[in-house]
């Protein structure tokens, strides 16, 4: 029995199903947050959106009966196991910020979706190499945001007057975000020379430390994925070892 109803669970059939319940239910929370709709539809929104939970909470069900505590040792079933677990605790009193954390249950579609888990478990896999960028990138954000409280804090205060606002003004200008026009002219019409800070400071963080993280993640996806592929070309080759020595064993026995 719970061989049967594992085999049912790890359907293509099953996974697109639940997949289908996650978008609807994602499609129905965020109908909750319309007054007009559910001034008018708000008694079928929630028995809908009980719906789906009803569905969630009946799948981890199926799963802890068909693999036991095996349920446990998947990484992904205990993710899904606490996003469905949030859904379920009462949203009243103190715990009413629980109920704008229900659309955490569109994350599920990570764990059906195969492609997304591969993006994820990159990224996850990226996470050691990461670290050590990020060090660098602290370190590099840090002595900018000493020179440039230094320098430019006696003439923009709001920008520059204190170690945390340089830093917050140096991400800014990180992420390109009007860093021109609304910080680095303004303060190159005080100190003309000051493009000689700012120009290596957005190459060296912008262009060269960014493009560092993006590339790690891009080669964890990609052994990632030659990884899932070799085991996909064993496991098929297996298949057909084990054919044709079911083929010889009928051919001996026809011999």
């Amino acid at each position: 029995m719970r061989q049967q109803i594992s085999d049912v669970l790890d359907r293509p059939a099953t996974r697109y199903a639940i997949m289908g319940v996650i978008l609807f239910n994602a499609v129905i929370l965020g109908l909750e947050t319309s007054g007009r709709v559910m001034s008018v539809a708000g008694d079928i929104i929630i028995f809908l959106d009980t719906l789906c939970l009803t569905i969630f909470v009946a799948e981890l069900v199926a799963k802890l009966y068909a693999r036991g505590l095996g349920f446990f040792r998947n990484a992904w079933n205990i993710f899904d196991f606490i996003v469905v677990g949030i859904a379920l605790l009462p949203a009243t009193g103190g715990l009413s910020v629980l109920r704008a954390l229900r659309i955490l249950r569109l994350l599920r579609v990570v764990s059906v979706a195969p492609t997304l888990r591969r993006v994820v478990e990159g990224f996850i896999s990226a996470l050691p190499g990461m670290a050590s960028v990020f060090l660098l990138m602290g370190v590099i954000f840090y002595i900018a945001a000493v020179i440039a409280t230094k320098l430019f804090a006696p003439t923009f205060p709001d920008w520059f007057g204190t170690l945390g606002r340089s830093l917050y003004t140096l991400f800014q200008v990180m992420t390109l975000e009007s860093w021109s026009m609304g910080i680095v002219r303004p303060v190159m019409e005080v100190h003309p020379e000051a493009w000689m800070f700012f120009v290596p400071f957005i190459l060296i963080t912008t262009f060269a430390v960014v493009n560092l993280v993006v590339g790690l993640i891009v080669n964890s996806m990609q052994d990632a994925h030659a990884e899932e592929s070799n085991a996909a070309t064993g496991n098929y080759r297996d298949e057909v070892l084990q054919r044709l020595v079911a083929i010889e064993a009928k051919l001996d026995k026809g011999g």
